[in-house]
């Protein structure tokens, strides 16, 4: 008898590998952003939080833009090539599709940063908070 996760079979190969393979367009994750931000990043970071749970720890590096506030004036100081990785607190909090959704909407190209702030804290790496930026 099949087990509630393969009553269901995995989808076929060929629509696996495309199905992967489009995951990457739309997210990263905090080991690659780490990685990337220790040298030199070809994309802005947002933290997409209130500014509030913005000082009290975010990663460094990254420009606080609630995602209510991402409008097109805002993000006219970029190119329109320029790259950006939403993030928010954790994979609870839908804040950085609701950014990565605006920056789509005005053309811009976005990846999440799955995992949040929770999940850079649980790989181990630091968050600095404003007093410290």
């Amino acid at each position: 008898m099949a087990s509630s996760v393969t009553t269901i079979p995995p989808a076929p190969s060929a629509e696996a590998v495309a199905y992967f393979s489009a995951l990457f367009g739309f997210e990263t994750d905090c080991w690659d952003v780490h990685a990337a931000m220790a040298g030199q990043a070809d994309f802005v970071l947002l933290d997409v939080r209130a500014p509030g749970l913005f000082a009290r720890g975010h990663i460094a590096g990254a420009l606080n833009i609630p995602h209510g506030k991402i409008t097109a004036a805002r993000m006219a100081a970029w190119s329109g090539e320029t790259v950006f990785v939403t993030y928010c607190a954790g994979p609870h909090c839908n804040g950085a599709a609701r950014g990565a959704l605006r920056l789509t909407r005005l053309g811009r190209p976005v990846k999440i940063m799955t995992g949040g702030v929770a999940g850079w804290v649980d790989e181990g790496f630091t968050l600095q908070d404003v007093a410290h930026a």
